[in-house]
């Protein structure tokens, strides 16, 4: 489990393609004092088990074909920056929201519209997550915890908004995004709960 605070921005070392899987080197620092292999990572959003810890630094992780086909981490490429955070300890302080690392559909940006004082950025919204997203809600977008400004379900292509400070754009890889990037999302999930839960007790014979 994860919250969704960005702890730094990684850069990818080295991307071995295997037959229907893959192996990410990873450059960083911070995310790996105290790891040890078999630990998690959120990796742009993407829960990772660290397989080694190299003498140069950073980590590896394996990525097998699920991966690969629903995320968007099969088109990095050696250069890249991503966003990493250390899985939540039982102690820690839930900063952002809920996140379990497990993505649940790829989505575009479609705008960055730069303020005096911060950014706008928009991004597509896949048709079967758009149920799950709200105004003000919370999302995870590249395993960054966001607030939901706004949804527009009715133009040709549904998309949400979010707003962006100095320190956010800063700390992340956001500052560095552009339009047609490829971006992970993670919907809330206590919506898919919620929707489970309640779909569960419409089918029951005693009406709970």
């Amino acid at each position: 489990m994860f919250t969704g605070i960005v702890e730094e921005i990684g850069t990818i070392r080295a991307v071995e393609h295997r037959s229907g899987s893959a192996v990410l080197a990873i450059d960083c620092a911070i995310v790996v004092e105290g790891a040890s292999p078999g630990d998690s990572i959120s990796v742009s959003g993407c829960c990772v088990t660290v397989t080694a810890l190299p003498a140069e630094g950073g980590f590896t992780a394996d990525l097998m074909g699920e991966t690969l086909a629903r995320t968007a981490l099969g088109a990095l490429r050696p250069g890249d920056r991503v966003n990493l955070e250390r899985a939540l300890r039982a102690d820690g302080r839930l900063g952002g929201h809920l996140v379990q690392g497990h993505v649940d559909g790829v989505a575009e940006v479609l705008a960055v519209e730069a303020k005096p004082d911060w950014t706008v950025m928009t991004f597509s919204l896949p048709a079967d997550l758009a149920r799950y997203v709200v105004e003000k809600g919370s999302i995870t977008v590249d395993g960054a915890s966001l607030t939901v400004m706004g949804v527009d379900h009715e133009s040709d292509r549904p998309r949400f908004t979010v707003g962006l400070i100095p320190h956010t754009l800063a700390v992340t890889i956001f500052g560095a995004r552009a339009v047609g990037d490829r971006v992970n999302l993670e919907v809330d999930i206590v919506a898919k709960y919620v929707e489970r839960l309640l779909a569960a007790g419409m089918r029951s014979p005693y009406g709970a």
